[in-house]
């Protein structure tokens, strides 16, 4: 997924950052990271407050083997839905957004 269509799909939101990230790529909103683009795939950020949303919209959730046993990420695919409608999209984005701003203020301040 190209740098051009990410910005387009998180127009709604406002502007967005994007870095190398994981072999792929972080995007930033107001320096909070709400997505990842790995393997072309784009992933929102979730947490257990909006992880259910995310599921009962039929995303999946990144995982991978590690250890012996499959680690499951704070990432979840955007529901298909979104990709052709800019106003659900932005619902997502800022699900996403509110997600990172909670694991944020769960870190504490960066030292």
């Amino acid at each position: 997924m190209d740098d051009e269509r990410i910005g387009e799909l998180f127009e709604g939101l406002g502007a967005v950052t994007i870095r190398r990230l994981f072999g792929g790529k972080g995007i930033y909103h107001h320096g909070v990271i709400i997505a990842i683009v790995l393997r072309g795939e784009l992933m929102l950020k979730a947490d257990a407050e909006s992880a259910p949303d995310f599921a009962a919209a039929g995303s999946r959730q990144w995982t991978y083997s590690g250890k012996g046993r499959e680690v499951a990420m704070p990432y979840w695919s955007v529901p298909e839905a979104a990709f052709d409608d800019p106003d659900d999209m932005t619902m997502w984005a800022r699900q996403a957004y509110e997600a990172g701003l909670r694991a944020a203020r769960e870190r504490g301040p960066a030292l």
